[in-house]
């Protein structure tokens, strides 16, 4: 990225890097969709600085585009929390079946649920 490049570009840039659809990005921001593809599109030279700051804030960015975490730890952050939220809902599960599972397999099932997030679509990893 250059320091001329625009803003819109620089936020479009970093959520492709992410592999963030518009639509994940807009709900993660509550900024509306139509908002967003605006914002990212260049077509709203005007856009609300809320709406972008909350897109920027999303994209792990400061507003003047430059990344505040590298894009692969923001991905792993990602994938950690929603591997927790995934072991959760089988250790949930396991319970109410008398099957509870130990804390260190936990630990083991959201390490192995990183490491497939990671590797996988980036969609399915920001996707609720």
């Amino acid at each position: 990225m250059t320091n001329r490049q625009p803003l819109f570009e620089k936020l479009e840039n970093r959520r492709r890097e992410l592999g963030l659809s518009q639509s994940a990005l807009a709900d993660r921001s509550g900024v509306s969709l139509p908002t967003v593809q605006r914002i990212l599109s260049g077509h709203s030279p005007a856009a609300s600085f809320d709406n972008t700051l909350a897109i920027a804030d999303v994209l792990g960015m400061q507003l003047d585009a430059v990344p505040m975490i590298p894009a692969h730890e923001l991905l792993k952050k990602q994938a950690l929390k929603k591997a927790e939220r995934l072991v959760r809902m089988v250790q949930g599960t396991s319970a109410l079946e008398a099957q509870g599972v130990s804390a260190r397999h936990i630990g083991q099932m959201i390490k192995k649920t990183v490491q497939e997030l990671l590797a996988g679509s980036r969609r399915r990893l920001w996707a609720e």
